[in-house]
Protein backbone atom coordinates (compact mmCIF):
# COMPACT_ATOMS: atom_id res chain seq x y z
CA UNK A 1 0.00 0.00 0.00
CA UNK A 2 1.04 3.39 -0.71
CA UNK A 3 2.13 5.83 1.46
CA UNK A 4 -0.68 8.41 0.19
CA UNK A 5 -3.63 5.87 0.32
CA UNK A 6 -2.03 4.77 4.23
CA UNK A 7 -2.79 7.89 4.84
CA UNK A 8 -5.92 8.41 3.01
CA UNK A 9 -7.44 5.22 5.23
CA UNK A 10 -5.84 6.61 8.12
CA UNK A 11 -8.10 10.02 7.59
CA UNK A 12 -11.55 8.05 7.08
CA UNK A 13 -10.80 5.87 10.06
CA UNK A 14 -10.51 9.02 11.68
CA UNK A 15 -13.63 10.19 10.49
CA UNK A 16 -15.56 7.51 11.31
CA UNK A 17 -14.15 7.15 15.04
CA UNK A 18 -14.95 11.06 15.30
CA UNK A 19 -18.19 11.99 13.43
CA UNK A 20 -15.86 14.54 12.18
CA UNK A 21 -14.86 15.42 8.33
CA UNK A 22 -11.34 13.74 7.14
CA UNK A 23 -8.73 16.77 7.44
CA UNK A 24 -8.26 17.62 3.49
CA UNK A 25 -4.70 17.85 2.04
CA UNK A 26 -5.29 21.88 1.96
CA UNK A 27 -8.08 23.58 3.27
CA UNK A 28 -11.40 24.54 1.29
CA UNK A 29 -12.06 28.18 1.11
CA UNK A 30 -15.34 28.97 2.80
CA UNK A 31 -18.10 31.14 2.00
CA UNK A 32 -19.29 34.26 4.02
CA UNK A 33 -22.12 33.06 6.04
CA UNK A 34 -19.62 29.47 7.38
CA UNK A 35 -16.93 32.41 8.20
CA UNK A 36 -19.54 34.38 10.01
CA UNK A 37 -20.42 31.07 12.34
CA UNK A 38 -17.25 30.49 13.04
CA UNK A 39 -16.47 33.87 14.04
CA UNK A 40 -19.63 34.17 16.18
CA UNK A 41 -18.31 32.95 19.01
CA UNK A 42 -16.02 36.47 19.45
CA UNK A 43 -19.21 38.55 19.75
CA UNK A 44 -20.12 36.95 23.03
CA UNK A 45 -16.58 37.00 24.37
CA UNK A 46 -16.10 40.91 23.60
CA UNK A 47 -19.69 41.18 25.47
CA UNK A 48 -17.22 39.42 28.50
CA UNK A 49 -14.80 41.61 27.64
CA UNK A 50 -16.73 45.05 27.17
CA UNK A 51 -18.63 44.98 30.34
CA UNK A 52 -15.43 44.12 32.64
CA UNK A 53 -13.59 47.29 30.68
CA UNK A 54 -16.49 49.53 31.14
CA UNK A 55 -17.81 48.64 34.62
CA UNK A 56 -15.15 47.01 36.84
CA UNK A 57 -13.25 50.75 37.82
CA UNK A 58 -16.98 52.11 38.86
CA UNK A 59 -18.16 48.45 40.76
CA UNK A 60 -14.80 48.83 42.70
CA UNK A 61 -15.71 52.67 43.47
CA UNK A 62 -19.37 51.34 44.38
CA UNK A 63 -17.48 48.75 46.25
CA UNK A 64 -15.77 51.87 48.19
CA UNK A 65 -12.14 51.34 46.45
CA UNK A 66 -10.05 54.30 46.48
CA UNK A 67 -8.63 55.70 43.06
CA UNK A 68 -4.95 54.60 44.71
CA UNK A 69 -6.52 51.50 44.58
CA UNK A 70 -8.03 50.39 41.06
CA UNK A 71 -4.74 49.83 39.67
CA UNK A 72 -3.63 47.20 42.15
CA UNK A 73 -7.78 45.85 41.88
CA UNK A 74 -6.97 45.28 37.91
CA UNK A 75 -3.95 43.21 38.25
CA UNK A 76 -6.22 40.25 37.53
CA UNK A 77 -6.75 40.44 34.07
CA UNK A 78 -3.14 41.08 32.44
CA UNK A 79 -1.71 38.73 35.24
CA UNK A 80 -4.10 36.14 34.12
CA UNK A 81 -3.89 36.49 30.44
CA UNK A 82 -0.28 36.05 30.69
CA UNK A 83 -0.20 32.36 32.76
CA UNK A 84 -3.41 31.18 30.95
CA UNK A 85 -3.02 31.99 27.08
CA UNK A 86 -0.26 30.07 26.36
CA UNK A 87 -0.96 27.35 28.24
CA UNK A 88 -4.62 27.28 26.81
CA UNK A 89 -2.91 27.37 23.45
CA UNK A 90 -0.44 24.69 23.72
CA UNK A 91 -3.13 22.32 25.50
CA UNK A 92 -5.96 22.74 22.31
CA UNK A 93 -3.05 21.87 19.82
CA UNK A 94 -2.36 18.82 22.03
CA UNK A 95 -6.46 17.91 22.37
CA UNK A 96 -8.62 16.19 20.35
CA UNK A 97 -12.26 14.36 21.33
CA UNK A 98 -15.77 14.16 20.40
CA UNK A 99 -15.97 18.00 20.01
CA UNK A 100 -12.84 18.42 18.53
CA UNK A 101 -9.30 20.44 19.06
CA UNK A 102 -11.10 23.87 19.86
CA UNK A 103 -14.66 23.70 20.56
CA UNK A 104 -14.02 22.06 24.42
CA UNK A 105 -12.46 24.94 25.58
CA UNK A 106 -14.64 27.02 23.84
CA UNK A 107 -17.53 25.69 25.65
CA UNK A 108 -15.69 25.47 29.06
CA UNK A 109 -14.72 29.12 28.65
CA UNK A 110 -18.03 30.20 27.64
CA UNK A 111 -19.73 28.43 30.47
CA UNK A 112 -17.50 29.65 33.29
CA UNK A 113 -17.47 33.24 31.95
CA UNK A 114 -21.32 33.36 32.44
CA UNK A 115 -21.06 31.96 35.83
CA UNK A 116 -18.43 34.83 36.78
CA UNK A 117 -20.46 37.70 34.65
CA UNK A 118 -23.67 36.95 37.06
CA UNK A 119 -21.69 36.71 40.32
CA UNK A 120 -20.03 39.91 39.54
CA UNK A 121 -22.23 42.32 39.91
CA UNK A 122 -23.59 40.74 43.04
CA UNK A 123 -20.05 41.51 44.91
CA UNK A 124 -20.80 42.51 48.38
CA UNK A 125 -16.99 42.98 49.11
CA UNK A 126 -14.04 44.57 47.24
CA UNK A 127 -12.24 41.02 47.82
CA UNK A 128 -15.13 39.28 46.16
CA UNK A 129 -15.15 41.47 43.01
CA UNK A 130 -11.52 41.07 42.68
CA UNK A 131 -11.48 37.28 42.98
CA UNK A 132 -14.19 37.52 40.46
CA UNK A 133 -12.38 39.03 38.11
CA UNK A 134 -9.73 36.62 38.32
CA UNK A 135 -11.69 33.80 37.63
CA UNK A 136 -13.92 36.23 34.80
CA UNK A 137 -10.54 36.57 32.74
CA UNK A 138 -8.92 33.26 33.50
CA UNK A 139 -11.69 31.85 31.75
CA UNK A 140 -12.45 34.55 28.60
CA UNK A 141 -8.88 33.60 27.89
CA UNK A 142 -10.00 30.05 27.50
CA UNK A 143 -12.32 30.71 25.62
CA UNK A 144 -10.77 33.33 23.22
CA UNK A 145 -7.14 31.87 22.98
CA UNK A 146 -8.13 28.59 21.06
CA UNK A 147 -10.35 30.98 19.08
CA UNK A 148 -7.60 32.89 17.33
CA UNK A 149 -6.15 28.99 16.28
CA UNK A 150 -9.42 28.53 14.99
CA UNK A 151 -8.60 30.78 11.77
CA UNK A 152 -5.42 28.14 10.78
CA UNK A 153 -7.32 25.33 11.61
CA UNK A 154 -10.13 26.02 9.05
CA UNK A 155 -9.28 28.12 6.26
CA UNK A 156 -6.76 28.25 3.53
CA UNK A 157 -4.11 30.78 4.25
CA UNK A 158 -6.04 33.25 1.17
CA UNK A 159 -8.39 33.82 3.41
CA UNK A 160 -7.13 33.69 6.81
CA UNK A 161 -6.98 37.89 6.71
CA UNK A 162 -11.04 37.81 6.17
CA UNK A 163 -11.33 35.28 8.83
CA UNK A 164 -9.40 37.78 11.28
CA UNK A 165 -11.48 40.18 10.24
CA UNK A 166 -14.14 38.96 10.96
CA UNK A 167 -13.36 38.41 14.17
CA UNK A 168 -12.27 41.94 14.83
CA UNK A 169 -15.49 43.16 13.09
CA UNK A 170 -17.84 40.80 16.24
CA UNK A 171 -14.92 42.43 18.64
CA UNK A 172 -16.00 45.77 17.98
CA UNK A 173 -19.97 45.19 17.80
CA UNK A 174 -19.62 43.01 20.96
CA UNK A 175 -17.46 45.91 22.74
CA UNK A 176 -19.95 48.79 21.90
CA UNK A 177 -23.44 47.08 22.62
CA UNK A 178 -21.69 45.76 26.19
CA UNK A 179 -20.64 49.57 26.67
CA UNK A 180 -23.81 51.13 25.99
CA UNK A 181 -25.93 48.89 27.80
CA UNK A 182 -26.33 50.20 31.48
CA UNK A 183 -26.99 53.45 29.56
CA UNK A 184 -29.52 51.94 27.05
CA UNK A 185 -31.16 50.26 30.15
CA UNK A 186 -31.64 53.36 31.88
CA UNK A 187 -32.50 55.60 29.09
CA UNK A 188 -34.83 53.15 27.19
CA UNK A 189 -35.86 50.83 29.65
CA UNK A 190 -36.27 52.70 32.43
CA UNK A 191 -34.14 51.05 34.41
CA UNK A 192 -32.66 52.04 38.23
CA UNK A 193 -29.48 53.16 38.06
CA UNK A 194 -29.79 53.96 42.24
CA UNK A 195 -27.93 52.02 45.07
CA UNK A 196 -28.73 51.63 48.41
CA UNK A 197 -27.49 49.85 51.34
CA UNK A 198 -28.37 46.65 49.97
CA UNK A 199 -27.34 46.81 46.97
CA UNK A 200 -24.06 48.99 46.14
CA UNK A 201 -23.86 48.19 42.64
CA UNK A 202 -26.99 49.91 40.35
CA UNK A 203 -29.43 47.57 38.86
CA UNK A 204 -28.73 48.53 35.62
CA UNK A 205 -25.46 46.95 35.97
CA UNK A 206 -26.65 44.22 37.31
CA UNK A 207 -28.75 43.45 34.33
CA UNK A 208 -26.19 44.25 32.33
CA UNK A 209 -23.63 41.65 32.87
CA UNK A 210 -26.93 39.32 33.45
CA UNK A 211 -27.71 39.57 29.70
CA UNK A 212 -23.73 40.00 28.98
CA UNK A 213 -23.30 36.71 30.58
CA UNK A 214 -26.88 34.61 28.31
CA UNK A 215 -24.84 36.36 25.48
CA UNK A 216 -21.70 34.85 25.78
CA UNK A 217 -23.01 31.59 26.07
CA UNK A 218 -25.24 32.11 23.31
CA UNK A 219 -22.80 33.56 21.09
CA UNK A 220 -20.04 30.25 21.69
CA UNK A 221 -22.60 27.57 21.60
CA UNK A 222 -23.59 28.83 18.00
CA UNK A 223 -20.47 28.53 16.91
CA UNK A 224 -19.85 24.77 18.43
CA UNK A 225 -23.01 24.04 17.11
CA UNK A 226 -22.54 25.73 13.22
CA UNK A 227 -19.20 24.78 12.68
CA UNK A 228 -17.54 21.65 12.77
CA UNK A 229 -13.57 20.50 12.87
CA UNK A 230 -11.09 19.29 11.07
CA UNK A 231 -9.11 15.54 12.60
CA UNK A 232 -5.06 15.51 12.69
CA UNK A 233 -4.09 14.72 9.41
CA UNK A 234 -2.84 11.00 11.11
CA UNK A 235 -5.00 10.72 14.06
CA UNK A 236 -2.84 7.83 15.53
CA UNK A 237 0.60 9.35 15.02
CA UNK A 238 -0.92 12.80 16.57
CA UNK A 239 -2.03 10.60 20.01
CA UNK A 240 1.42 8.73 19.84
CA UNK A 241 3.09 12.46 19.60
CA UNK A 242 0.56 13.30 22.18
CA UNK A 243 1.65 10.43 25.06
CA UNK A 244 5.47 11.89 24.83
CA UNK A 245 4.69 15.38 25.39
CA UNK A 246 1.38 15.34 27.25
CA UNK A 247 1.78 16.98 31.02
CA UNK A 248 2.20 20.66 32.43
CA UNK A 249 5.90 20.35 32.77
CA UNK A 250 6.30 19.28 28.89
CA UNK A 251 4.26 22.69 28.36
CA UNK A 252 6.04 24.96 30.50
CA UNK A 253 9.36 23.45 29.05
CA UNK A 254 8.13 24.37 25.31
CA UNK A 255 6.70 27.77 26.18
CA UNK A 256 10.78 29.51 26.12
CA UNK A 257 11.13 27.30 23.42
CA UNK A 258 8.67 29.37 20.86
CA UNK A 259 9.66 31.90 22.08
CA UNK A 260 13.17 31.78 20.89
CA UNK A 261 12.23 30.38 17.61
CA UNK A 262 9.81 33.19 17.02
CA UNK A 263 10.05 34.58 13.38
CA UNK A 264 11.49 37.91 13.01
CA UNK A 265 8.61 39.55 12.27
CA UNK A 266 6.80 38.38 14.98
CA UNK A 267 9.50 39.38 17.46
CA UNK A 268 9.13 43.07 15.93
CA UNK A 269 5.25 42.88 16.15
CA UNK A 270 6.00 41.94 20.02
CA UNK A 271 7.42 45.01 20.88
CA UNK A 272 4.89 46.95 19.05
CA UNK A 273 2.28 45.09 20.68
CA UNK A 274 4.28 45.72 24.51
CA UNK A 275 4.08 48.98 24.07
CA UNK A 276 0.74 49.75 23.05
CA UNK A 277 -1.04 47.40 25.83
CA UNK A 278 1.02 50.25 28.01
CA UNK A 279 -1.50 52.77 26.79
CA UNK A 280 -4.26 51.22 26.45
CA UNK A 281 -4.22 49.49 29.81
CA UNK A 282 -3.66 52.48 31.15
CA UNK A 283 -6.62 53.81 29.76
CA UNK A 284 -8.88 51.19 30.53
CA UNK A 285 -8.11 51.44 34.13
CA UNK A 286 -8.65 54.80 34.77
CA UNK A 287 -10.93 56.45 31.80
CA UNK A 288 -14.31 55.63 33.64
CA UNK A 289 -12.61 56.86 37.17
CA UNK A 290 -10.98 60.35 35.46
CA UNK A 291 -14.44 60.96 33.14
CA UNK A 292 -16.52 61.99 36.16
CA UNK A 293 -14.16 63.81 38.08
CA UNK A 294 -13.52 66.06 34.40
CA UNK A 295 -17.27 66.64 34.86
CA UNK A 296 -16.90 67.64 37.95
CA UNK A 297 -17.72 64.57 40.54
CA UNK A 298 -16.00 62.02 42.24
CA UNK A 299 -19.10 60.90 44.61
CA UNK A 300 -20.14 57.54 43.08
CA UNK A 301 -23.43 58.46 44.40
CA UNK A 302 -23.96 61.72 42.53
CA UNK A 303 -26.30 61.26 39.17
CA UNK A 304 -23.53 62.87 37.32
CA UNK A 305 -20.88 60.00 38.60
CA UNK A 306 -23.79 57.55 37.29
Amino acid sequence: MSASSESGRTATLASGATGAPAAPATRPALGFWQIWNMSFGFLGIQFGWGLQMANMSPIYKYLGASDSQIPILWLAAPLTGFIVQPIIGAMSDRTWGSLGRRRPYFLVGAILSSLALIAMPNSSTLWMAAGLLWILDASINVSMEPFRAFVADKLPEKQRGTGFAMQCFFIGVGAVIAGLLPYMLREWFHVSSDTDGANAIPPNVKISFYIGAAAFLAAVLWTIFSTGEYPPDDLEAFRKQKSRSGGLAHLMREIPSALREMPSNMRRLAAVQFFTWLGLFCMWLHFSNAVPVVFGTSDKDSPLFK
